[in-house]
């Protein structure tokens, strides 16, 4: 069963929370925003319902190193706002293996040319990873995880740049840089996207960076350049920070 048609623990206790009347959220000492992060699960806790042990801890080093925290004006990394828990739940849902799959397909030919994978987005996370943990481990001794963070840095970039070359592990359907711009893709998705999706936990990123979110009307604003947004943002359930 999809998750989108599950009624899961977090939906209901954000559901339970939304419905409470302002005045008895705000008697409580707390914004709607912060229910709406209580509701949320914990990253720790959280158990992945697509990757497995080994990818999940993957996908954790790896978002945390392309967002990490603490950056201009200290903002929140990857980490603190469920980026991993939003790319799980996407690729356990319809846009993990959802896609046109009738080829033919050229996957040296240009961006310009589309999509050129015969690979659903789940195949290109569980053939990314496994490929990127066995080139750790000879290389490094250790799966990705593992290394320091400027090793795990200079992998991402070797994966970026097709350093790592897939071929040489028998994949001739995927290089490296289709893996890496799936996972930054996803992982910038995911700490921008509605809290309604997994990620932006407590609507932490859209706070960084002064985005209104789901506001019916800020028209006036637009025009008023390098002037801070003067109000939090709403998130689709109705949340404001």
């Amino acid at each position: 069963m999809l998750l989108q048609k599950k009624t899961t623990r977090r939906k209901f206790l954000l559901g339970s929370l939304m419905a409470l009347p302002v005045g008895t959220i705000m008697m409580k000492g707390l914004s709607a925003a912060q229910a709406a992060e209580m509701a949320a699960p914990d990253l720790l806790d959280y158990k992945p319902i697509f990757f497995s042990a080994g990818e999940w801890q993957f996908i954790m080093a790896a978002a945390d190193r392309l967002i990490p925290a603490g950056g201009k004006g200290k903002a929140p990394g990857a980490l603190e706002t469920n980026v991993p828990i939003f790319i799980d739940q996407q690729m356990h849902g319809d846009f993990g293996e959802e896609i046109y799959m009738q080829g033919p397909f050229n996957v040296h030919a240009p961006a310009t040319m589309g999509y050129q994978i015969p690979f659903r987005p789940q195949q290109i996370y569980k053939t990314g990873i496994r490929i990127a943990n066995s080139w750790c481990q000879q290389n490094h001794q250790k799966a990705f995880h593992e290394l320091s963070d400027q090793d795990k840095d200079s992998v991402l970039t070797q994966l970026q740049k097709n350093g790592i070359k897939f071929a040489d592990a028998g994949e001739e359907n995927l290089v490296a840089s289709q893996f890496f711009s799936e996972l930054l893709s996803d992982t910038k998705h995911g700490y921008l996207a509605d809290p309604i999706y997994g990620g932006n936990k407590g609507m932490k990123a859209w706070i960084a960076i002064g985005f209104p979110g789901a506001r019916a009307s800020f028209t006036e604003w637009v025009k008023q350049h390098n002037v801070p947004y003067p109000l939090g943002p709403v998130s689709l359930q109705g949340a404001r920070a």
